[in-house]
C-alpha cells in the first residue's frame, strides 16, 4: 500500500484521486450506461462535472478520509471503478456509494467494496451510522445495499431529482 490507499480487501485496493486521474473518472461516469442511475437526467457527466466531483473528493479524502475512492483489482492493477463515502447535502450524513465499469458488474466487487467500507467506517471511528440510497430502479445497487446489512428507511426524490429508496447503516452494539 501506498500513502493514497486507504485500505484493502481480499481482491481490492481502495484509495484516493488525483487530479491525473480525471480521465479515469470521465471514462467511467462518462459511460450512459453507468450515469443512468446518477441524476434525473441519466446524462453521462461531462468532463467539467467529472473534475468538481473528483476534487471534491480529494478534498474529503484529505481532510476527512472520506470521498468516493478508487478501486484498483490487486491481482493485475485493473482500475475497475470507485467506492466510498461521501456527505449528503440534505442532511450532512456520510453516504456509501459506489460505480463500477460494467466488465467487472457480477464479480461480487461492489458488495466486497462497500462491506470493506462499513467495516472500515466503524473501526476507524467515523461516525455512530451511515446511509446509502439508490435509483427505485436500480436493482443491483439495492441489493448491496441489502446484503452489507442496511436497513431500508424510506423513498424520496434526492437532490439529483432521482426517486431513490434511502437505507441506514448503525453502529452494531456488542454486549
Amino acid at each position: 500500500m501506498n500513502g493514497l490507499d486507504l485500505f484493502e480487501t481480499e481482491r481490492l485496493i481502495l484509495s484516493g484521486w488525483r487530479l491525473y486521474q480525471l480521465d479515469d473518472l470521465v471514462a467511467l461516469h462518462g459511460n450512459p450506461n453507468i450515469s443512468r442511475y446518477l441524476t434525473a437526467s441519466g446524462a453521462p457527466w461531462t468532463r467539467a462535472e467529472a473534475e468538481v466531483a473528483l476534487k471534491t473528493w480529494i478534498d474529503l479524502f484529505e481532510t476527512r478520509q472520506l470521498g468516493k475512492l478508487r478501486l484498483t483489482r490487486k491481482s493485475d492493477g485493473a482500475f475497475i471503478g470507485r467506492a466510498g463515502f461521501g456527505i449528503y447535502p440534505p442532511t450532512g450524513e456520510p453516504e456509501i456509494g459506489y460505480a463500477l465499469f460494467e466488465d467487472f458488474h457480477g464479480a461480487g466487487y461492489a458488495t466486497e467494496a462497500a462491506a470493506g467500507l462499513r467495516d472500515w467506517f466503524f473501526r476507524s471511528g467515523k461516525g455512530e451510522h451511515f446511509i446509502g440510497f439508490a435509483d427505485t430502479r436500480n436493482a443491483a445497487s439495492l441489493a448491496i445495499l441489502e446484503r452489507i446489512g442496511m436497513e431500508k428507511t424510506h423513498v424520496e426524490t434526492e437532490p439529483g431529482g432521482l426517486a431513490c429508496q434511502f437505507h441506514i447503516y448503525r453502529r452494531p452494539v456488542h454486549g
